[in-house]
């Protein structure tokens, strides 16, 4: 596979962050949402910047926002939409041919190099 080959141009910005990350993976196994403040607490995020990082996943249409009363009380839910989860999975499937390149132009060294960077995250093969 040369360069050339890696479709780096097909990695969307929008799924590049962290938190971004972090969100459209918690959706994944949520058909139905989640509730904000769970979303939140999964994620390991601030009010602000979660409601900052759903609206720019909203503008895209990967996300969709609803927010609605129950009772007297607001609660807004966020859901993975069927476009998002495409594109979700398109991004990976390019993220990962391009891991599968770096790691065969590292060779073995990777293999050795990360061996207990992989131990420390749980990653190690057993």
């Amino acid at each position: 596979m040369t360069q050339r080959d890696v479709p780096f141009e097909l990695l969307e910005r929008i799924f590049h962050s962290p938190p971004r990350l972090a969100i459209v993976t918690n959706l994944l196994d949520a058909p139905h949402g989640m509730p904000f403040p769970e979303l939140r607490d999964r994620c390991s995020l601030t009010d602000g910047n979660l409601n900052r990082h759903v609206r720019s996943l909203a503008q895209e249409g990967i996300v969709e926002i609803d927010k609605r009363f129950v009772g007297n009380y607001p609660r807004t839910t966020i859901t993975l939409s069927s476009e998002g989860r495409e594109r979700f999975l398109e991004y990976l499937g390019v993220l990962e041919a391009v891991l599968h390149d770096a790691a065969r132009r590292l060779g073995t060294r990777m293999a050795k190099a990360d061996a207990p960077a992989a131990e420390g995250l749980g990653l190690a093969k057993a």
